[in-house]
């Protein structure tokens, strides 16, 4: 089960932009992402590469966390991502992901969002 100062820890990993770090870093071997009612992804490593993959196709992200609760070994954070494209459009994600914590490390993560599209800067 995480300790608040653990869960703390991994957010400001992904505040500070080490998406793919704070997964490096975080979560189990074995873990495991879903994306609404898509398939989940496993693997540390898939994980890994395709977060890069994500923050590639971006110019910059901001990342802000709005709340978190930690449950035991269930975690709820409400995040906001805004992303800057290469083209210049933008795109603004509200999501809430859903963990479930393996002791100090996510094993398994599902997020919650209306898919945004991206639009032009004014």
């Amino acid at each position: 089960m995480p300790t608040r100062a653990r869960l703390d820890e991994f957010i400001a990993a992904v505040v500070s932009g080490d998406h793919d770090g704070a997964i490096e870093r975080y979560y189990t071997e074995d873990a495991s992402m879903q994306e609404n009612a898509a398939p989940p992804r496993v693997g540390r490593d898939v994980l890994v590469a395709h977060e890069r993959a994500a923050l590639a196709r971006a110019k910059s992200v901001t990342s802000i966390c709005v709340a978190s609760v930690v449950e035991g070994d269930r975690v709820a954070i409400n995040w906001v991502f805004e992303f800057v494209y290469h083209s210049g459009k933008t795109g603004r994600f509200d999501e809430v992901a859903l963990q479930e914590w393996r002791g100090d490390r996510i094993f398994r993560e599902r997020f919650f969002y209306e898919p945004a599209k991206p639009k032009a800067d004014s």
